[in-house]
């Protein structure tokens, strides 16, 4: 089973937890710094039921989208141009 899982620039760069919708409700995934788009995390047991097995789950394979801030004010695009120069 996979799922999409939306994470601010921040919590991406600078590691963080977030919430991950399961068949059996939510839980909470750490995010590690320096998490990119697209990268995929494992949970463990967190997926469907088994069809035969209803009392065991598959796993959940969650994909990190990273939501871009969209209008910065003067001061965080300010920020933002000292680390561009700084790489």
């Amino acid at each position: 089973m996979h799922t999409d899982t939306e994470v601010d620039l921040y919590t991406a760069v600078l590691g963080g937890e977030t919430r991950v919708t399961t068949p059996d409700g939510q839980v909470v995934l750490t995010i590690p710094a320096g998490t990119q788009q697209g990268q995929t995390f494992r949970l463990t047991g967190r997926g469907m039921p088994h069809l035969r097995n209803p009392q065991n789950h598959g796993d959940l394979l969650a994909h990190i989208k990273v939501n871009l801030p969209r209008n910065l004010n003067q001061e965080q695009r300010t920020l933002f141009e000292k680390l561009a120069k700084m790489k």
